[in-house]
């Protein structure tokens, strides 16, 4: 099953020529991005350098640049020889020292717009996917989900819940859609995650990327977008009142 979901390529999402500039700061990001939401997987061998500058619309040079900055970032270590190249380095997964600083310092208002954001992309990619998926599409969604459900760590909970996300707006056919929920789960997927405050409850998350994949099937626009919604909805509830608790004042009664 996870040879199967790997296929349109995992670096599909990630590409749009027009958008890169010749900037190697901008593919270094986006390389980060698809290390990050486990489109790339650890110890993954990256494709030449040549190759990666082609799907990436950019010289040779302005890779090189990219991949130097990932080394600095320890997401990629590159080995000589004839067996060498550049390999991905995926960290454990989310870092709390690094995720709770960020959540504390949002406002409830700005957490708010976020959901508010990723909202509006997730539901309605999901009500175009429930008119536009392939077959191929639909076995994917069922597929992801069956992976979250035998996740056994964080890292690969945020991997394969990103990659569901990802793949309804792929599933909507929809470039634009897609390149911004990577942009959104790059941004929000550790953040979901993060072994803290009330946890996220697995099994809740595997039944509704289950009852999404299944309206998906049935081509049931309503319903998708009804899950959709909801899910959203939910994890913005969790994400508030974590941050309420880190900025609760010690001591303080509820």
């Amino acid at each position: 099953m996870a040879n199967d979901i790997a296929d349109p390529g995992p670096l599909a999402p990630m590409l749009g020529r027009s958008s890169y500039r010749g900037r190697a700061d901008e593919v270094a990001q986006r390389l980060e991005e698809a290390i990050l939401l486990g489109l790339l997987g650890d110890g993954e061998q990256l494709p030449t350098e040549i190759e990666l500058a082609n799907q990436f619309g950019v010289s040779p040079m302005t890779l090189r640049e990219a991949l130097a900055q990932l080394r600095e970032r320890r997401l990629v270590v590159t080995r000589r020889g004839r067996s060498g190249g550049s390999f991905v380095r995926r960290p454990a997964g989310p870092d709390p020292d690094e995720i709770l600083p960020r959540l504390r310092a949002m406002s409830v208002t700005q957490l708010r717009d976020l959901g508010d954001e990723v909202s509006a992309i997730h539901v309605h990619a999901s009500r175009l996917a429930a008119g536009r998926a392939s077959p191929t599409n639909v076995r994917r969604l069922f597929a992801l989900a069956e992976q979250l459900h035998k996740a056994t760590t964080v890292r690969d909970r945020v991997r394969a819940d990103s990659r569901f996300n990802i793949e309804v707006a792929m599933a909507a056919q929809s470039e634009r859609l897609t390149r911004r929920q990577v942009l959104l789960q790059a941004e929000v997927a550790e953040m979901l995650w993060i072994p803290a405050g009330e946890e996220l409850s697995v099994d809740s998350v595997v039944e509704r990327h289950h009852g999404l994949a299944k309206a998906i099937a049935d081509e049931d626009e309503a319903t998708a977008a009804s899950l959709a919604e909801q899910d959203v909805a939910l994890r913005l509830r969790r994400l508030i009142r974590l941050h309420l608790d880190l900025t609760e004042p010690e001591g303080s009664a509820r």
